[in-house]
């Protein structure tokens, strides 16, 4: 993020991390959404922690480059599983999961899609001490720069200020980063990630003068999402508003999910698969992107880079 704005697709499985990685990505996602529903569940905060912390673990492993480096792994971590002890818990499992960060929301539990309408917000006390306790896990982890990013979903709830005050409150809790979510128009983003790094500066989260991004307030992440409240914007845009990375939750989920459904009523009618044979990946290609070959002992691509 240094460097400039960063795109981190959704990977579902281990799989399609693997492909993320394969594209020449620099992060990946695990959206709670995708997860929910490649369970056959709604994104209603069913699933359990240690479900998540295994789709975590399973796509940190597999989203590995040629050379043996691991592409960063943010993860959407809903509401906490909990209360504050949860939290806790779900920091230091993601971590040893793998995950470079997670982002927790300040939904009333049982949560909603962001850009479903009917969302309730908990108090901002409580979710300041969300945020506290979630950094001080994260301090407690495996490694001392875990993310820790605050969402909102106050503006579609109380307003776009009100969701600006509450980040700002995030931010001096101890977010490292603020996920706006909801929002409508590239001004809202824009206006959004402004207001949020003068009020974190207000606050005190740089020091004047300092190289580091962080004397701009908190980094930012934007949630790209297909079919919702916020249209489609280019990632270059995103980054020239102030934005450090770009979740696309979703994407690689409705694709596939789009394409087996096409192919299952083709064969259902037609009774083969000869007219979208030529759509399916091949053999060969699935093989080298697991990096099998038949016949030799198999090692996770990119393993004897670390050797």
């Amino acid at each position: 993020m240094a460097k400039g704005v960063v795109a981190a697709p959704g990977a579902f499985n281990g799989l399609v991390a693997r492909a993320v990685a394969r594209a020449g990505f620099d992060a990946a996602y695990v959206s709670g959404g995708a997860t929910s529903v490649a369970a056959g569940v709604p994104d209603v905060g069913i699933l359990s922690l240690d479900h998540f912390a295994r789709v975590v673990r399973e796509v940190s492993s597999n989203a590995v480059r040629e050379d043996g480096s691991r592409l960063p792994v943010i993860a959407d971590a809903d509401t906490g599983f909990g209360e504050q002890e949860m939290i806790r818990r779900t920091v230091i499992d993601y971590a040893h999961a793998g995950a470079a960060g997670l982002h927790l929301e300040d939904q009333v539990f049982p949560k909603r899609c962001g850009h479903l309408d009917g969302k309730t917000c908990v108090p901002v006390d409580l979710m300041v001490d969300n945020v506290r306790w979630a950094k001080k896990a994260a301090l407690d982890s495996r490694d001392p720069d875990f993310i820790v990013c605050a969402r909102t979903d106050a503006v579609g709830v109380e307003g776009f200020d009100a969701a600006v005050d509450r980040a700002a409150a995030y931010v001096e809790a101890g977010a490292d980063m603020i996920f706006p979510e909801g929002l409508h128009s590239e001004d809202e983003f824009a206006r959004f990630a402004e207001a949020v790094g003068r009020s974190a500066l207000r606050a005190g989260a740089g020091e004047a003068g300092s190289e580091s991004r962080r004397t701009q307030g908190p980094y930012m992440l934007a949630n790209m999402t297909e079919f919702g409240k916020t249209p489609l914007i280019p990632l270059e845009r995103f980054g020239a508003m102030g934005y450090d990375i770009v979740i696309f939750p979703v994407t690689t989920m409705r694709v596939a999910m789009g394409a087996v459904t096409r192919a299952l009523a083709a064969l259902k009618d037609e009774g083969t698969v000869a007219s979208f044979l030529d759509g399916m990946q091949t053999r060969d290609e699935l093989y080298g992107l697991v990096g099998y070959r038949p016949g030799t002992p198999w090692e996770l691509p990119g393993a004897h880079a670390r050797r």
